[in-house]
Order: structure tokens, then sequence, then C-alpha cells
């Protein structure tokens, strides 16, 4: 069994203490730019027509 599954955590738990471990670790220079693509800030949008909307577009299936 992994280390991480014994110490109670998921991967993506794990995988988030890390990265966040390896980012510490950087050079300065370095730091800003990964910094930088820490922000994963995108917004969340709506779907553009809901499931029931959907019609396949082959009328014999």
């Amino acid at each position: 069994m992994a280390a991480w599954r014994q110490a109670g955590l998921n991967y993506i738990n794990y995988s988030q203490i890390a990265a966040k471990l390896v980012r510490q670790a950087l050079k300065s220079e370095f730091r800003i730019a990964a910094a930088k693509r820490d922000d994963t800030s995108k917004p969340h949008k709506q779907p553009r027509r809901s499931v029931e909307s959907f019609t396949h577009p082959t009328p014999w299936l």
C-alpha cells in the first residue's frame, strides 16, 4: 500500500501537498513563474443546452 494511502490521504491531496513542497523548494526566480501557473481560477460556465434538448443527428437511431 502506498505511503500516502496509509497516511489517510487520497491521491489528489497527496499531489497537492507534493506540488506545494516542490514550489517552496524552487529558487526565487523560478518560484515566480511557478506561482503564475498555480492560479487555476477559471470561471465556471453553464452548459449551452441541457441534455434533454439534445437530438441525435441521425434520425434512425
